[in-house]
C-alpha cells in the first residue's frame, strides 16, 4: 500500500515549496477486533449421536461468533442429532463413511471460507475461546491455532486419556518438534491455506495427530491457546476408547514417521540389523582366527544376510527421503497457492476506497 504525504515548512516568514513523498509499507494484518466480522468464518462440527449436546454447541457458537456459518456434518447418527442441529440454526449435511477422519475430509473439501473453526459436538469445549483463537490466528498470521485443554472438572478429562495424551505428545515432540502440549485436542482454528493444502488420509480419531504432524512437517506457523475443558453433559457418552483409539493413534504416528522421516527410520533399522550381524559374527571370527575353521556356517550365513539387509535398508531410506522431499515440495506449492485469511477481501476493499 502506498501512502502519499505532503508537508510544507515555513522558515523566516518565507513560504517554501511543498514536496510530495512516497513510502512503501507492508500491508498490516487485519485488526483483531474487526477481523471476525469482515471474514468468512466457518464453524465445522462433526457429529455422531450427539443429540444431548449438539443444540447447545450450535447456540453457544452462534452467540460467540454471530457472523459465522455453522456446519454440522452428521455421521450416521440414530438419535436425531441432525434434526436438533438444524432446528438450532446450523446447516446440516451427512457423511455416510463412518469415522471422524472421513467427516473432516468431507468438510474440508466442501466448505469454502477464510477461517475454519473445528470443534467436537459434545459441548466440552469453550465457545467464547474461539474469538481469542481467531484473533491470534489473524494478528500473528498463523495457519493453525490449537485449543489446549484445561479441565475445569475432575470428570472432564479421564486419567487414562490424560496419560495417553502426554505420552503421544512427547513422542510427537521427539519425532517432529516440540511445539504443542495437547496434540489430541479437537478444538482448532485453521487458515484457508492450511485446510486446502491438507491431504486427509486417516479415517478415525487419529485425525488430530495427522493435523499436527502436517503442520510440523511443513514448518507452518502455528500457535496454542489454553481453553477451558468441561465434562460431558449428563446422558452423553464418549465415543473414544482409551486403549483401542490410543493404539490406533500410536500406529498412525509410527506410519507418519516412517513416511515423513524415512531416512532416520530406515537408518535406525539398518543400525539394529548391523549390530545383530556383528554380534553373531564376532565369535565366528575369533574361532576362525584361532583354528582357521568356520564350524558354524549357518550362523555365518545369517550374519552376512543381516549385514546385507542393513545396507539395503540404508539404500531404501535414501531413495524414500528423496521421494518425501518431492512430496513435501508439492504440499508447499499447494499451500502457497491459497490466499491468506481475508487477503482477497482486503484487496477489494482497498480498491473500493481508492475509487
Amino acid at each position: 500500500m502506498r501512502r502519499r504525504d505532503s508537508a510544507g515548512n515555513r522558515a523566516g516568514g518565507d513560504l517554501k515549496r511543498a514536496s510530495a513523498r512516497q513510502t512503501t509499507e507492508r500491508p498490516a494484518a487485519p485488526d483483531a477486533a474487526e477481523a471476525p466480522a469482515a471474514l468468512d468464518i466457518a464453524v465445522l462440527v462433526p457429529c455422531y449421536n450427539e443429540a444431548r449436546s449438539i443444540g447447545r454447541v450450535v447456540q453457544d457458537f452462534r452467540a460467540a461468533l454471530p457472523d459465522a456459518t455453522i456446519y454440522v456434518y452428521d455421521n450416521n447418527s440414530s438419535d436425531g442429532t441432525a434434526e436438533i442441529a438444524r432446528a438450532a440454526g446450523a446447516q446440516v449435511f451427512h457423511e455416510p463413511h463412518q469415522g471422524k477422519g472421513f467427516v473432516v475430509r468431507r468438510m474440508f473439501t466442501d466448505i469454502d471460507a477464510d477461517v475454519y473453526v473445528l470443534v467436537d459436538g459434545d459441548a466440552t469445549y469453550d465457545a467464547p475461546s474461539a474469538r481469542r483463537m481467531i484473533d491470534r490466528l489473524l494478528t500473528e498470521r498463523l495457519d493453525m491455532v490449537v485449543g489446549a485443554r484445561v479441565d475445569q472438572e475432575v470428570a472432564a478429562y479421564r486419567a487414562g486419556h490424560r496419560a495417553g495424551n502426554r505420552l503421544l505428545t512427547g513422542f510427537v515432540a521427539n519425532a517432529f518438534g516440540n511445539v504443542f502440549t495437547d496434540i489430541l485436542s479437537g478444538y482448532r482454528v485453521f487458515s484457508r491455506r492450511f485446510v486446502k493444502s491438507f491431504p486427509v488420509l486417516s479415517g478415525g480419531f487419529e485425525i488430530e495427530t495427522e493435523l499436527t504432524v502436517h503442520a510440523l512437517e511443513l514448518d507452518l506457523p502455528v500457535g496454542e491457546v489454553e481453553t477451558p475443558y468441561y465434562a460431558r453433559l449428563e446422558g452423553s457418552a464418549s465415543k473414544l476408547n482409551t486403549w483401542r483409539d490410543g493404539f490406533r493413534i500410536l500406529f498412525t504416528i509410527f506410519n507418519l514417521y516412517r513416511s515423513e522421516r524415512p531416512l532416520p527410520f530406515f537408518a535406525g533399522l539398518a543400525a539394529a540389523l548391523a549390530i545383530i550381524s556383528i554380534g553373531l559374527a564376532i565369535p565366528i571370527f575369533i574361532t576362525f582366527i584361532e583354528t582357521g575353521l568356520v564350524p558354524r556356517l549357518p550362523t555365518a550365513v545369517l550374519s552376512t544376510g543381516l549385514m546385507l539387509l542393513a545396507f539395503l535398508a540404508v539404500s531404501v531410506g535414501l531413495v524414500l527421503d528423496t521421494v518425501t522431499r518431492g512430496r513435501r515440495e508439492a504440499k508447499l506449492f499447494a499451500y502457497l497457492a491459497q490466499r491468506a485469511p481475508g487477503q482477497d477481501r482486503r484487496g477489494r476493499g482497498d480498491e473500493r476506497r481508492k475509487r
